[in-house]
């Protein structure tokens, strides 16, 4: 299970334990805001909005505990996660282009 810590080990080298925790927890933060928003993100009201972001801070608190206090490896599968989204997305991008063109007369 070492091996898949390396971002945790990284940021503990140049660190130390100095606010480890809420360097993990905006890194959380970061990371899974823009999963949500490359995966999952529909155009809501702002009430509702602001309803799942806060839902989002209080989940993060979750995982980040259990990143740093458990050091399992929740920044690395972020990191994977936005990735395979990403890639997703732009796919998704150029096939509706390619379908656009070819429909266009």
């Amino acid at each position: 299970m070492d091996n898949f810590r390396l971002v945790f080990d990284y940021i503990l080298e140049i660190n130390g334990t100095d606010n480890i925790f809420w360097i993990f927890y905006v890194l959380n933060l970061v990371l899974s805001v823009i999963a949500f928003e490359l995966g999952f993100a529909k155009k809501l009201p702002i009430l509702k909005t602001v309803i799942v972001y806060i839902m989002l801070l209080i989940g993060v608190f979750i995982i980040t505990i259990f990143s740093t206090v458990m050091r399992m490896p929740s920044v690395e599968s972020l990191i994977v996660i936005n990735l395979v989204l990403a890639i997703y997305r732009t796919r998704l991008h150029f096939q509706r282009k390619n379908k656009k063109e070819n429909t266009t007369p």
